[in-house]
């Protein structure tokens, strides 16, 4: 049977994407910003699709687009985009960002994209593909919004806490500025691991939160609020 990781609206078959369910994409499926005028969205290196089918329930009026480089991941979302409740709203592509012409503007960008560079790669080449950036940069992710971002429309990503400056002065080279941005500690004794940075072209005073994942061995009472939609109970399953 094809491990499946089950949320309340939604069951992920979770057995041949290169990367599985994880905090991350749950951080940013349940975090990232979702206007009511929002049409539009494509996410960049769906893996399981797991955030798509978060902005999917959260966005009744969303129209998502998803694309991977590796063919199983692309696959396994797609069957768990036609077995969730939003089926007509989902699609999957296999297709390398480089490839991708959508031929109509988004509203809304978002990705949990690889981020290692100078690290031990991976010897499974597919979770390599997905962990490293070797093949896909934020330089090409800002690149692609450049073009086939509307003009109001933002750009969500998660990334490494220690990727922050680095990622401003990318976003600034192609005329992003952030609006939001969301720290995240494991717990509150420790510094920030991941961070959430929203982007748009427009320039304005940019908000900055926290938020903490564990409190007393399991979920922090901030966390538990922000997933209260998507987790069933403290198993996560």
């Amino acid at each position: 049977m094809a491990d499946s990781f089950r949320f309340k609206q939604f069951s992920i078959r979770n057995d041949r994407a290169a990367l599985k369910v994880g905090t991350d994409a749950v951080l940013l499926g349940a975090a990232m910003t979702l206007l009511p005028s929002d049409r539009r969205a494509l996410d960049i290196g769906t893996g399981t699709g797991v955030i798509a089918l978060m902005a999917a329930q959260r966005a009744p009026q969303l129209e998502i687009e998803a694309i991977d480089i590796d063919g199983p991941s692309a696959e396994e979302a797609g069957i768990n985009f036609r077995n969730s409740p939003w089926s007509g709203r989902l699609s999957a592509r296999h297709c390398a960002l480089a490839d991708y012409e959508p031929g109509e503007k988004f509203d809304l960008i978002f990705s949990n994209p690889p981020y290692y560079d100078n690290s031990l790669r991976n010897p499974d080449e597919r979770i390599s593909t997905a962990r490293h950036s070797s093949r896909l940069t934020l330089a090409h992710i800002f690149d692609f919004a450049s073009s086939w971002l509307t003009d109001g429309g933002r750009l969500s990503l998660i990334l490494p806490s220690d990727a922050r400056i680095s990622s401003l002065r990318t976003a600034a080279s192609f005329g992003f500025h952030p609006f939001r941005t969301i720290m995240v500690r494991t717990v509150e004794t420790k510094p920030p691991k991941r961070v959430i940075l929203e982007f748009s072209r427009h320039d304005r005073a940019a908000s900055q939160e926290f938020i903490t994942l564990m409190k007393d061995g399991g979920r922090s009472p901030e966390y538990s609020l922000l997933t209260r939609g998507f987790y069933l109970d403290s198993s996560q399953k």
